[in-house]
């Protein structure tokens, strides 16, 4: 039985060491040296392998969603302490201050103020992709006056990247915590098992 629990985590430690194989494609390969956010100590992380085999299209939509979804998360962490000391914009004396309580209490017209307003950003952001010379996640065309031989560029553009992949994280554990930690899990917990 022991030796099946080492055996368990030795290979578990194993999936997260770097490796080198042949297999990788060439045009994977020059993703991996000419992109930016392949930072220290982790290197180019991909430990279930999606990004193999995958030519250059795809991996560019990959570091738009990766840049999407970060810079969400860098918000959604900023609203959830915002709206946890009790500071609502539009609903201040309604909403309750524990975030995942107070988007069920939102009332409907602030949903489809929410709803309208992503909408838009997404019709604008498709807009701009279709122009030619589009880099991933470069929203505001900064491609168009500095490009990535520039350390300064390059350092703001990890930075940008490693923050968002820290607040996903953050924004997992925040909802997370609530959720099982927080009053409010009990509730939700038996709005499910309903």
């Amino acid at each position: 039985m022991k030796t099946a629990i080492v055996a368990t985590l030795v290979a578990s430690a194993a999936a997260f060491a770097p490796t080198k194989t042949s297999t990788q494609s060439t045009q994977l390969n020059a993703w991996i040296n000419d992109q930016v956010g392949i930072t220290p100590p982790v290197g180019f992380f991909d430990p279930l392998g999606l990004s193999s085999g995958k030519d250059e299209a795809t991996m560019k939509y990959y570091r738009e969603s990766e840049l999407k979804h970060g810079r969400v998360a860098m918000a959604a962490c900023l609203g959830w302490y915002l709206n946890a000391g009790g500071v609502h914009p539009a609903f201040n004396s309604e909403l309750s201050n524990d975030p995942l309580k107070a988007m069920v209490e939102l009332p409907l017209v602030g949903w489809l103020q929410f709803v309208l307003g992503c909408g838009a950003i997404e019709w604008l952001a498709e807009q701009i992709k279709a122009r030619p010379g589009y880099n991933p996640g470069d929203l505001l065309g900064a491609a168009y006056w500095v490009d990535n031989s520039d350390e300064g560029w390059v350092m703001y553009q990890n930075k940008e990247l490693n923050n968002g992949r820290l607040a996903m994280l953050a924004i997992t554990g925040m909802v997370y915590q609530d959720v099982f930690v927080g009053n409010y899990g009990d509730m939700i917990y038996k709005q499910l098992v309903r």
